[in-house]
């Protein structure tokens, strides 16, 4: 019952609108990213889902059922907020806890009301049930914090925040998992560490996960699709393969990965229907794209340009260039250089002993026909 649909989702704030028609069919037990820049709606779309948000018009459906009214509490979704929103005054097991102590405090016996709420009022009046201990237990265990149960959640580090944030979704067992942003207050290194470990928990548990981020690096390693948002819309779902491969849209192009983007012209077909296409008024390129276009966007990813060394001819597609920067980044080189008068960037993989071009060496660059990508 963990399938998510959003069907023609607006939602508008007085004069501007921030959400217009969003589409999207989870499936059950999938990981999905929703991925943009800063504004284009994609919180927005998650707070919609959750109930923290009445849309203007549209549906939001959890399992089937249409959600609209029915208030946050009562949605079966679990929350991972991005400032993890931690009781500062409760220790690792306290904050894990609250919720299911919340649900016993309106939804158990008179009994076990009476006694849930002496203990929120102070936790020497009496401990959790066994089966809230339990639960807390594996939920600490499945993010490897159960050794950290009695620790306050100042004394934890920003990683071991965020896992307890994580836990404390868990804990309800939701259908659904929401994750907003959770990893941006976290050093490189230990983003990718938590990727890692919310991709396992989630494959573990089969739970069906909306991931909300700006780092299309996050969205790509992490999401089974990805639906890039702009401007209250959706302008392309895919797999992170096809996305990063076949983007339908220059702004896709750009914002997910690295790209060299130029205007072109289509000036001639192959009987194959293969294009010539020529850039920059001077420079023709041979593509494997076929489009019934005449003006184009002729993509170029870095790490799809060659640099023919050892004597190494190819029969198109081949261009004399300039280096201007070169800069190593360990496992690979990028080279800024100048090509037809167009600046463009070069990624190629960095061998040992390899020789470095310097400011000023003139190459031979090779773009094979279909690495050049024309939308």
């Amino acid at each position: 019952m963990g399938s998510v649909k959003v069907k023609n989702l607006v939602k508008k704030y007085d004069k501007a609108t921030a959400l217009k028609g969003v589409n999207l069919d989870i499936k059950e037990g999938e990981f999905y990213a929703l991925l943009g820049p800063s504004g284009c709606g994609k919180t927005t779309t998650m707070r919609c889902i959750a109930g923290f948000e009445n849309p203007t018009s549209g549906e939001v459906l959890i399992g089937e059922k249409v959600v609209n009214s029915v208030p946050a509490n009562r949605r079966n979704c679990g929350m991972v907020f991005q400032s993890y929103a931690l009781f500062p005054h409760y220790n690792v097991f306290e904050n894990v806890a609250y919720s299911l102590t919340i649900r016993d405090l309106y939804n158990g016996s008179f009994g076990q009301r009476a006694k849930t709420f002496a203990r929120l009022i102070h936790k020497k009046l009496g401990k959790p049930s066994k089966e809230i201990q339990e639960k807390v237990h594996d939920a600490l265990k499945y993010v490897e914090l159960d050794h950290l149960a009695d620790r306050g959640v100042n004394e934890l580090s920003g990683g071991q925040q965020q896992r307890v944030a994580l836990a404390r979704a868990l804990v309800m067992e939701p259908s659904v998992l929401l994750m907003d942003e959770p990893l941006s207050n976290l050093d490189k290194k230990l983003r990718n560490t938590m990727r890692t470990t919310i991709r396992k928990i989630q494959q573990d548990l089969k739970i069906t996960t909306i991931f909300v981020t700006h780092d299309q690096e996050e969205a790509m390693s992490m999401a089974d699709h990805v639906a890039v948002m702009r401007d209250g819309e959706i302008v392309q779902m895919a797999t992170p393969t096809e996305l990063y491969s076949n983007p339908k849209d220059p702004f896709v192009a750009d914002f997910v990965g690295s790209s060299n983007i130029y205007q072109g012209k289509v000036v001639d077909r192959k009987e194959n229907g293969d294009s010539i296409v020529k850039v920059n008024d001077n420079t023709i390129l041979e593509s494997t794209t076929h489009t019934d276009k005449e003006d184009v966007e002729v993509l170029v990813r870095p790490e799809g340009i060659e640099i023919l060394k050892n004597g190494r001819m190819e029969d198109h597609n081949v261009l004399e260039a300039t280096v201007k920067i070169s800069t190593y980044l360990g496992p690979t080189i990028r080279y800024d250089i100048e090509l037809a008068g167009m600046e463009v960037m070069v990624e190629e993989e960095f061998q040992p002993n390899t020789t470095l071009f310097k400011e000023g060496d003139v190459i031979k660059v090779f773009l094979p026909a279909e690495r050049v990508l024309l939308i």
